[in-house]
C-alpha cells in the first residue's frame, strides 16, 4: 500500500515537472517569437527615409544560342521612402523619386504583412493568379507586396526575415511583369521571375535580384530567355535633401488613400486579377496623375474600374 502511494507520488510529481518544463520551452519560444518579429518590424523600417539610390542591372547568361545581351541599364536619383501605415501586422512604404533635383514621381510601394495567407501570384498577360496559403505556411513569416506607380498590383511573395552574424535580410522568388525600364521596349520575354534579396546594411540598404527572364505560355514548360544581376544601391542621406518629396506627399496623400482604398476593395474579393494595359491609349497611371487632388472616391473608382477585364 504505502509503495503504491509512493509509486503514485513520484509519478505525480514527474508528471509536474514535465508540464513546467514544457510550459517555460513555451514561454521561451513566444518570447524569441515576439524579440524576432521586434527586429523584423525593425528591418523594414529601416528602408525609410532619405536615399541617393543607384538602379544597376546586367543580363548575365543566356542559353538561346545567337543572343544578343541588352545594353546595361544605371539610373539614379534620390528617392524619399515614407512609412505611410505603422500597425502591429502591417507596415507600408510609399517611395517617391526625385529626379534632377526637381521633378517629382510617385515611384513604388512596399506593404509587409505578418503570417498573410492572402496571395496574388502573377501569371502572365497582366493576370494575377489568387492563391490562399495556410497559417502552418507563412508561420513566423512576412510577404511583401509591391505596388505599380498607380497602386495596380506587381508582384507579392512570402519569406522569414533573417538576422544572424550581423546580417538582416529577406530573400523570395516569384513571377513579375516586366520592369518598367523594359516594358514598352522588349517583347521576346513576358515574365520576370524575380529572386529579390533585402538587405539591411551600416550605409543604408540594398535590393540585389538574380532575374530570369522567362518566356510562359500555357500547357508548356518555362523557357529561359535570360538572366540578369541587378543591384538597387540605398545610400541614407539627411532628411532634408527629400524636402521636395515629403511636401508633396503631404499635398497628395489624401487623394492616394483613396487610390489604395479603391484597390483594397478589389484585392479583398480574393479571386483571380486581370487588368487591361490601356485605355483609350492611356495607361492607368496617367489617368490618376492627372486627376486633381480633391477628386472624389466615386470618380477614381470610376477610372480604375474601366481596367479590370471582366
Amino acid at each position: 500500500m504505502t509503495s503504491n502511494f509512493l509509486t503514485i507520488n513520484y509519478l505525480k510529481m514527474k508528471t509536474e515537472k514535465i508540464s513546467a518544463l514544457l510550459l517555460l520551452l513555451s514561454s521561451i519560444i513566444m518570447s524569441a517569437q515576439v524579440d524576432n518579429k521586434q527586429q523584423d518590424i525593425e528591418a523594414i523600417k529601416a528602408m525609410c527615409g532619405c536615399y541617393e539610390v543607384t538602379f544597376k542591372y546586367s543580363e548575365t547568361f543566356s542559353p538561346k544560342e545567337g543572343y544578343e545581351k541588352s545594353k546595361d541599364y544605371t539610373a539614379g536619383g534620390l528617392e524619399w521612402a515614407e512609412l505611410i501605415t505603422d500597425e502591429d501586422n502591417k507596415l507600408s512604404i510609399q517611395h517617391l523619386l526625385i529626379v534632377r533635383d526637381s521633378m517629382l514621381v510617385k515611384h513604388w510601394r512596399q506593404d509587409w504583412l505578418y503570417e498573410n495567407t492572402d496571395i496574388y501570384d502573377y501569371h502572365k498577360d497582366n493576370l494575377w493568379k489568387y492563391t490562399s496559403l495556410t497559417p502552418e505556411e507563412v508561420k513566423g513569416q512576412w510577404t511583401q507586396k509591391v505596388y505599380q506607380v498607380d497602386d495596380s498590383p506587381r508582384y507579392s511573395g512570402s519569406s522569414t526575415w533573417v538576422h544572424v552574424d550581423g546580417k538582416h535580410y529577406w530573400e523570395n522568388k516569384t513571377s513579375a511583369p516586366l520592369p518598367r525600364r523594359e516594358y514598352t521596349k522588349r517583347s521576346d520575354y513576358n515574365v520576370m521571375l524575380r529572386g529579390n534579396r533585402h538587405e539591411i546594411t551600416e550605409y543604408g540598404w540594398i535590393h540585389e535580384q538574380d532575374n530570369d527572364k522567362i518566356i510562359r505560355e500555357d500547357q508548356k514548360e518555362d523557357v529561359l530567355l535570360a538572366k540578369e544581376k541587378g543591384y538597387n544601391i540605398y545610400t541614407k542621406v539627411a532628411d532634408e535633401k527629400c524636402k521636395l518629396a515629403k511636401t508633396w506627399w503631404k499635398e497628395h496623400q489624401v487623394f492616394w488613400a483613396s487610390v489604395r482604398a479603391e484597390w483594397d476593395q478589389i484585392y479583398n474579393r480574393n479571386t483571380d486579377l486581370s487588368l487591361k494595359k490601356s485605355v483609350d491609349e492611356k495607361p492607368l497611371y496617367k489617368f490618376l496623375f492627372g486627376m486633381d487632388v480633391k477628386t472624389k472616391r466615386k470618380d477614381i473608382a470610376g477610372v480604375v474600374s474601366k481596367f479590370l477585364e471582366e
